[in-house]
């Protein structure tokens, strides 16, 4: 049975990698499955998303939601990206993450920049973030399975998803300033990009 498995998982190729930087930088809400405490049951429930800077899953949650004392209690948690569209849900490219979810220090430099950009992906966010009971999370891939519709099975490696330079550092000092100057003096230029 271990040969069949091989053949319907195809080689990752640039192609699939792409496709699945593209599924988590786009989303913006995602299922989050984690282990509840004390039964050790499955317990799935729908997330805002964002990435932060190298691309890592950023989440906002409250303290009082169950999936964020299940991931206080084990860190061991999947998500899942991907829209579906008309049609087969099932036709549509969907991308599971198994990862290790990581609370940021409120205060610390990685908490302002991951909360700064889930704010910028989320601003609706805005209206609780700052709330005592919330907290922000990055959910650190250790690998996924990416399916990009029927026949299209891919196994991909945190190396595959996470960017991982001296550059991701330099990026993201400047990064909201290059934003901001965009947003405020080049409305038309962006509207173009789009």
């Amino acid at each position: 049975m271990g040969d069949r498995k091989k053949d319907v998982i195809r080689e990752t190729d640039a192609e699939a990698i792409r496709l699945a930087k593209t599924l988590i930088r786009s989303a913006r809400f995602g299922a989050l499955a984690v282990i509840e405490p004390g039964t050790g049951s499955p317990l799935a429930s729908r997330v805002g998303v964002a990435t932060d800077i190298d691309g890592t899953p950023l989440i906002l949650v409250s303290m009082l939601s169950a999936h964020t004392g299940a991931i206080l209690a084990d860190p061991r948690c999947s998500l899942l990206v991907g829209e579906p569209g008309k049609g087969d849900p099932l036709a549509h490219p969907r991308l599971t993450l198994v990862c290790r979810a990581a609370r940021l220090e409120r205060g610390s430099d990685e908490h302002a920049r991951a909360e700064r950009r889930y704010l910028n992906r989320n601003p609706k966010a805005k209206l609780y973030a700052g709330l005592g009971d919330f907290s922000v999370f990055r959910l650190e891939p250790k690998r996924a399975s990416l399916n990009g519709g029927f026949g299209k099975a891919y196994l991909l490696e945190r190396t595959d998803l996470v960017m991982t330079a001296p550059i991701v550092e330099e990026l993201a000092a400047g990064e909201q300033s290059a934003l901001d100057h965009m947003n405020a003096d080049h409305g038309d230029a962006i509207a173009v990009y789009a």
